[in-house]
């Protein structure tokens, strides 16, 4: 079974790029959050959050290059990035039925970041054709 599947279509170029870009800008405003000055400028955050998007970034940038190089494991890691985003959203959900303090724009990012990835998971995974027997 070879690692890299042929014939990679054009919007999974794109689709790379957007993740790769997602992931770059990810990783600086929540490193500037997390160990800079702008964590006073960020009001209510929520930390479970906060440090899942960040390490999360750096996983965008790894299924960036494997979309781009048009792997299967991207599509499994697209995969994996959708459903743990989704995860920890829903804990976010819960955190603010629960009274938890929170910034309005992170429900707006967080459901930014759950379409893309569902969207990117679902496209590649079935592109590829990822299977158990594969």
């Amino acid at each position: 079974m070879s690692e890299t599947t042929s014939a990679r279509p054009r919007w999974a170029v794109v689709a790379a790029l957007v993740a790769a870009g997602f992931g770059v800008v990810t990783v600086l405003v929540g490193g500037q959050t997390l160990f800079g000055s702008a964590a006073e400028a960020a009001g209510n955050i929520v930390p479970f959050v906060l440090w899942f998007n960040f390490m999360a970034g750096f996983a965008y940038i790894i299924a960036a290059y494997g979309m781009f190089r048009w792997t299967r494991w991207a599509a499994l890691m697209s995969a994996m990035i959708a459903v743990t985003t989704v995860a920890v959203f829903a804990a976010f959900g819960v955190h603010v039925l629960l009274g938890g303090a929170f910034e309005m724009r992170t429900v707006g990012a967080m459901t930014i970041r759950s379409l893309t990835w569902i969207v990117i998971a679902v496209a590649t995974l079935r592109t590829i054709g990822v299977s158990r027997t594969q």
